[in-house]
């Protein structure tokens, strides 16, 4: 029974270290700020709404069926 215990006891431990590990490995410095994020945000839906290069606006696709 002791053994068994043992066991559950270090599959938790080892799942609470891959958890740790995926949440924290990442950024050298944490997380971004929300400013920061929320300026990248804002940077990259305005890069999504600029015309192409020949500067026609976007095309709507073709309706299905047609």
């Amino acid at each position: 029974m002791t053994l068994l215990l043992l066991e559950a006891l270090g599959a938790l431990l080892l799942l609470i270290f891959i958890v740790w590990w995926t949440m924290f490995s990442g950024r050298p410095k944490g997380e971004l700020p929300a400013d920061a994020e929320a300026d990248k945000e804002r940077a990259q839906r305005a890069a999504s709404d600029t015309p192409d290069a020949t500067g026609a606006p976007p095309q709507d696709p073709p309706a299905p069926g047609r």
